[in-house]
């Protein structure tokens, strides 16, 4: 017993890595994939704590697109802790509230003419997002069934589990994950025709078969699924349908919303209107926990407290949030530069594809964009040489085949080089 506690002592006192090791779950991933310790983060650098310096083609998984501290989103924060605001009120009215509500009614919905959006604030996370949506598409159409899409993901709760289609996360819930249905992509290797096609028929078959599901959730860009675009005109007949069979959409922007897609909303380009959308991740601009519900005025039928949570008011994101969109949304310059961004990606990757044509692929678009492997063990073992060499890069899709490319919308162009740099020369010297 004493040679136990005086080794588990050292292990805690001697080695920093090893406390994470010894003492936190199982379940721990990305420290798994990326095994240093984080010292500081500014921008799109993060230094560890031995003075190492890697750029951030990760940025929390996309919770991040205005990059690492902010100073001016920062500043906002620092002089709301100062003055003593309220950080924790439920959903209690508070003036960093209201000042959020103001500035994203003004900056993003009007300009898109969706100014009769409700919001609903949340748990502070994406799944308890998805959780409402479905909840609210159900309690709408007095329906149960929820139509989702192969290789979406959702959230690993169980509700926002059941519309997730990756068996790694749907093999833990431990119960049947019942009365959602899987329906194809949009798959770029056939015509629009032939996808817009399949799309009409699932739903005629379901609808024949089991009645009008309640809702339909939809990624327009698929993060955890491989960062699949589906093309403008599926997302459209997508809208037409569901209008058609009076049934929910809800489009799932957690991570291709705020920007990420080239927009700030990533259906924008399809020119529709969803009855439901859910935003997390980079909502709140500085990496703090925030989540949000956009509801079409008239489905907006919660009780008062019907759906709730004890962290739904997070006002100092409400302050960073607020500052993000002041900073980034209000004038036309924050969009052309992530435009010029943009272009820089898709023309390096677009050449990186042709170093190994037989082997790589191109996904996605805007400031979310990938490479698939034909073999898997390849993006590992690409995805290992970039943090190797200084580049924090994750991998995604159903076979992790795909590296993600999520970098910061307002990334240098230097950094953004650079860090493409390391990608092909990483690639180079896997694939030779």
């Amino acid at each position: 017993m004493i040679a136990i506690i005086v080794l588990s002592m050292s292990i805690q006192e001697n080695n920093p890595q090893d406390i994470i090791n010894y003492h936190e779950s199982n379940v721990r991933g990305y420290c798994r994939q990326f095994p240093f310790i984080i010292h500081s983060s500014e921008y799109s650098t993060i230094t560890d704590t031995d003075g190492n310096q890697y750029i951030d083609f990760f940025t929390g998984a996309g919770a991040l697109n205005y990059g690492h501290n902010n100073p001016t989103i920062k500043q906002a924060m620092v002089e709301y802790l100062n003055s003593n605001g309220i950080i924790h009120a439920l959903d209690m009215a508070t003036e960093a509230k209201i000042a959020f509500i103001k500035s994203f009614v003004e900056n993003i919905l009007r300009p898109r003419d969706m100014a009769d959006y409700k919001l609903q604030f949340t748990g502070p996370t994406g799944t308890n997002a998805v959780e409402a949506a479905l909840k609210l598409a159900r309690n709408n159409t007095k329906r149960t069934d929820i139509i989702a899409f192969h290789n979406g993901f959702h959230g690993v709760t169980l509700g926002s589990l059941a519309a997730t289609s990756n068996p790694h996360f749907r093999n833990a819930a431990g119960i049947p994950l019942e009365h959602v249905f899987f329906f194809p992509y949009d798959n770029p290797d056939i015509t629009v025709g032939e996808s817009l096609n399949m799309l009409t028929n699932a739903f005629t078959t379901h609808i024949e078969e089991r009645g009008k599901p309640a809702g339909t959730i939809v990624e327009v860009i698929q993060g955890e699924g491989g960062v699949n675009a589906a093309r403008p005109e599926w997302i459209t007949h997508l809208r037409k349908l569901t209008n058609q069979h009076d049934i929910l959409l809800i489009v799932d922007d957690i991570q291709a919303g705020c920007g990420r897609s080239g927009t700030f909303f990533s259906f924008e380009e399809s020119n529709i209107k969803p009855d439901i959308i859910t935003l997390s991740k980079s909502i709140s601009g500085s990496g703090l926990p925030m989540s949000l519900v956009l509801i079409k005025e008239q489905f907006d039928i919660w009780k008062p407290g019907e759906h709730n949570g004890t962290f739904r008011g997070n006002n100092l994101a409400f302050v960073s949030a607020k500052a993000a969109i002041d900073t980034f949304w209000s004038t036309s310059d924050f969009i052309d530069t992530l435009k010029q961004r943009i272009d820089v990606v898709t023309q390096a990757l677009n050449e990186i594809i042709k170093l190994v044509p037989a082997e790589l692929t191109h996904k996605g678009r805007g400031m979310m964009q990938g490479i698939s492997f034909v073999n898997p063990d390849n993006a590992k073992i690409v995805a290992e040489t970039c943090v190797n060499n200084g580049l924090i890069i994750e991998r995604a899709g159903p076979r992790d085949e795909v590296i993600k490319l999520l970098a910061p919308l307002n990334i240098s162009e230097d950094e953004l080089q650079r860090g493409l740099s390391i990608i092909r020369s990483a690639i180079q010297e896997v694939l030779g």
